[in-house]
């Protein structure tokens, strides 16, 4: 979590220069809800492209993690988005639906559970 935190963050600057050469000063009103839409919707376009396409971010490539449908294979757009909203607002709970892998016999995030995906180990072939 804490490599794709960093992602997130690169990636919420770079979206934030877009926004603030678009649409100018974003501190205040509507452009600040705005601003944080646009960034809340980048970052899902990230996670949810990554996990359709291969089921991995940068982070979980990193640490040769992939997320899967558990009988599906990879994830839907649906259930990306899904899985993307339901991260969320457990991340806006404080983090409750991620503390829940700690008492959950498989270790799964509620989102997953509830999704039916998991997450797994996926060694890199030898070279």
């Amino acid at each position: 979590m804490v490599y794709d935190g960093l992602v997130v963050l690169a990636l919420s600057f770079a979206l934030a220069l877009v926004f603030i050469l678009l649409f100018g000063d974003a501190s205040h009103g509507l452009k600040r809800y705005g601003l944080q839409l646009f960034l809340w919707l980048g970052v899902g376009l990230y996670f949810i492209w990554c996990w359709r396409k291969s089921g991995q971010t940068l982070a979980m490539q990193t640490w040769q993690l992939k997320l899967s449908h558990a009988q599906l294979g990879p994830l839907s757009w649906s259930q990306a988005l899904i899985r993307y909203t339901m991260a969320s607002l457990s991340l806006g709970l404080f983090g409750l639906g991620f503390f829940w892998a700690v008492f959950d016999p498989d270790r799964l995030f509620l989102h997953d559970r509830l999704l039916n995906c998991r997450i797994t180990f996926v060694p890199r072939a030898a070279t």
